[in-house]
């Protein structure tokens, strides 16, 4: 398997997409993004899923916008915020209401403990590929030589400072969110033990 292999598909949605999370985000959170949808991606190939490239791709890129200054919501977990915003985009994109809910589906759903892949594929991709990128959850489910790919094409900076303290400021402002909890439950200690960044 290889990053050539799973290119999102050439739409104006794709392109808008990564547009957006390239102005309003950090370089650090713009591979963050790139590196989900690939992670993401190629499970569904690994795995024989059936899934939506294009529809992956969009949450992928948007779905740690709530997190940025221009979208975050003060009362609101950020994965709602950016949910949100990935309507909106939705919207914008000329996508029918079914599919404008799809992206916030996914967006808040990638930060549950687990998606059922049959209630909502591209939420379990997701979250799965995330878990990859911020913590090294089950990532000998991934080729080594795509790992290391991937990070290569797509290097991980200061995610690990950065995401952490984003995810501490959720914790201290929203104490009832999924930040809080992952900051509760060790995500600090998992982060620094990632294998993706050794």
């Amino acid at each position: 398997m290889r990053v050539a292999d799973l290119l999102p598909p050439d739409t104006l949605a794709t392109h808008a997409a990564r547009e957006v999370v390239t102005h309003y985000s950090s370089a650090a959170l713009v591979n963050h993004c790139e590196r989900a949808y690939l992670w993401s991606a190629a499970l569904g190939e690994l795995t024989g899923a059936a899934y939506d490239r294009e529809l992956l791709y969009v949450a992928s890129m948007l779905h740690d916008l709530g997190l940025v200054p221009a979208f975050d919501n003060y009362r609101a977990p950020f994965e709602d915020a950016g949910g949100d915003v990935g309507w909106v985009f939705a919207a914008g994109a000329g996508w029918p209401p079914e599919r404008r809910t799809r992206v916030k589906d996914i967006i808040v759903r990638h930060m549950w403990a687990e998606v059922d892949p049959s209630l909502d594929i591209e939420g379990h991709l997701l979250c799965e590929g995330t878990g990859l990128d911020i913590a090294g959850r089950n990532a000998d489910t991934w080729p080594a030589a795509f790992r290391a790919e991937v990070v290569e094409r797509f290097p991980r900076l200061d995610l690990a400072a950065e995401f952490l303290a984003a995810f501490q400021d959720q914790a201290g402002r929203k104490p009832g969110c999924a930040a809080a909890a992952a900051i509760t439950a060790g995500l600090a200690d998992r982060i620094a033990a990632n294998s993706l960044d050794a």
